[in-house]
């Protein structure tokens, strides 16, 4: 089937996913060391506070995502495909550099955490652990989203019935001790936000391909805020009842072994097989003459070698800063897709879009400092939106 908008071409594959396939698949996404140590930080609201942080953000997060997503079903676009709409099929190219060295970068900093983690449970040398994850990272990418569909439900099972025994390692008793610090509400709040947030990027790149756009659209992102909320629940609560900020120590504790192993390991190829196999898919719009199987392969191989040799936390702040250019774009996508219902394809560039684009980057890093209780991602996304669909209807009456 060839799908046509205006001037770009989108050959779609036949072979669909299901809608349980995409939430099995976003299931596993939530399901991740990252997210528990980020709910880790949110202990010192206490867990009422907290609890409500978690949900909140979820919920505005997965809001944003669920309509990001929802454009990539209709159309048929990658992500990256989708971005052309605003920014024209050059500028989309602009994104497109950006995202994988994001997704590269984010690649490195999953395998390594897990590597440190797994290597806690049972050491046989943190090198060899991140080689062990990405070789079961490059497997996923080999088999490819169709068939990946029929593994995921046994591998789904498994961490499900691991991440239960978490839990109630995690929640078995004790007295909470709230720890020590000053994060607010608000921040809590943006924390939660964060995590559904940076999936915008790449949620396309797995909806296009669904069987029913809308329903997948919500099963993925329904899917996505319980794993990843419950993730956050049980860092929030290791940290509280507990008293402890490494998951792999409580889980040795535990006696967990092989258990806490498979939980690592799993969690961690179910949610970097999305980054690496997204880079492919994004670097396939600046190189198209090469597979993004391919692609993403060769980004599985550098993410690996990123984490070997160089410590997460030289880099992570930078891939923080890269990943805030994505909430502006986000939002003038939204507002061309859904308000404007305009559609800049045929365009080299647009200009105006990008200017836009460059005053919401902008605005985002001048209220980093700012506490609301939606954190500030909500109120930069909602404000660029309004701006976008202004700024275009004036000029269009003009």
């Amino acid at each position: 089937m060839i799908y046509m908008q205006k001037g770009w071409y989108h050959i779609v594959n036949e072979r669909k996913t299901s809608v349980f396939s995409n939430g099995l698949l976003w299931f596993g996404a939530g399901i991740s060391i990252a997210e528990i140590l980020t709910g880790m930080l949110l202990a010192p609201l206490g867990f009422a506070k907290a609890f409500a942080a978690i949900i909140l953000g979820h919920l505005i997060g997965g809001t944003v995502m669920y309509l990001a997503g929802l454009i990539g079903g209709r159309t048929g676009g990658s992500a990256m495909e989708t971005v052309r709409i605003s920014f024209g099929t050059q500028g989309a190219k602009l994104f497109a550099g950006l995202n994988v060295i994001q997704l590269v970068g984010w690649t490195a900093v999953m395998v390594a955490s897990a590597a440190l983690a797994a290597n806690t449970i049972a050491a046989i040398g943190v090198s060899w652990w991140s080689l062990i994850i990405g070789a079961f990272i490059a497997l996923w990418i080999v088999m490819g989203l169709k068939n990946l569909s029929k593994v995921n439900v046994v591998v789904m099972a498994a961490l499900f019935i691991l991440t239960i025994v978490l839990s109630l390692v995690v929640f078995k008793g004790g007295t909470p001790q709230v720890p020590a610090g000053d994060l607010t509400f608000g921040g809590a709040v943006e924390l939660a936000v964060a995590m559904p947030l940076s999936w915008l990027p790449i949620i396309s790149d797995y909806t296009r391909t669904a069987e029913k756009p809308g329903l997948a659209t919500a099963a993925s992102c329904s899917a996505y805020f319980i794993a990843s909320s419950w993730m956050f629940l049980i860092g929030m609560g290791a940290a509280l009842f507990t008293g402890q900020d490494d998951i792999a120590a409580i889980m040795v504790q535990a006696g967990m072994g092989v258990a806490g192993i498979l939980v690592v390991l799993l969690s961690t190829v179910t949610t970097t097989f999305l980054d690496a196999f997204s880079a492919g898919v994004s670097c396939q719009s600046l190189v198209p003459k090469v597979s993004d199987k391919v692609l993403a392969l060769i980004a599985t191989v550098l993410g690996v070698i990123l984490a070997i040799f160089a410590a997460p936390d030289q880099f992570q702040d930078f891939l923080y800063l890269i990943g805030s250019v994505f909430a502006p774009m986000t939002a003038i996508l939204l507002s061309d897709f859904f308000i404007l219902k305009q559609d800049h394809t045929a365009d080299s560039v647009n200009w105006l879009n990008l200017v836009l684009w460059v005053l919401g980057v902008i605005l985002y890093r001048f209220l980093l400092n700012v506490d609301t209780p939606v954190g500030i991602t909500v109120p930069v996304v909602v404000i660029l939106m309004v701006i976008s669909a202004l700024v275009h209807k004036v000029l269009n009456k003009a």
